[in-house]
């Protein structure tokens, strides 16, 4: 469970979505892929999701350039695996992915989706 902190700061990131962010978000929202619902800038913990599907316990992540950084990654993998404990599964894509092929990121979605769905 997230803590108020956290949702304040979830309510306040859903108002700034970056513009790759913005892209896919227009393309989830509304039960739009395959009639998931999908939240955006959801606490869970001390962490907040980009984008989570709760009924499949799946996360989007959408990493800009901090991602590639050594601290950044080692970040990210300790937030992986918190999030593994959970039963929360975690795919991440490259901002610039979203930005220049939206239709590869829905895919790998759907992909990620099916998996959980198994």
């Amino acid at each position: 469970m997230a803590d108020s902190i956290s949702h304040e700061r979830a309510r306040t990131m859903r108002r700034a979505l970056t513009p790759p962010e913005a892209q896919l978000w227009a393309q989830l929202k509304g039960r739009k892929l395959e009639g998931l619902t999908f939240r955006r800038q959801h606490p869970v913990g001390p962490y907040i999701l980009d984008f989570y599907c709760a009924e499949l316990a799946l996360a989007i992540e959408v990493d800009g350039l901090i991602h590639g950084d050594a601290d950044q990654v080692r970040h990210d993998g300790r937030r992986t695996a918190w999030l593994a404990t959970k039963g929360i599964s975690v795919l991440r894509v490259a901002s610039c992915d979203v930005r220049d092929d939206v239709e590869g990121i829905l895919n790998a979605i759907r992909n990620a989706a099916l998996k959980r769905q198994a």
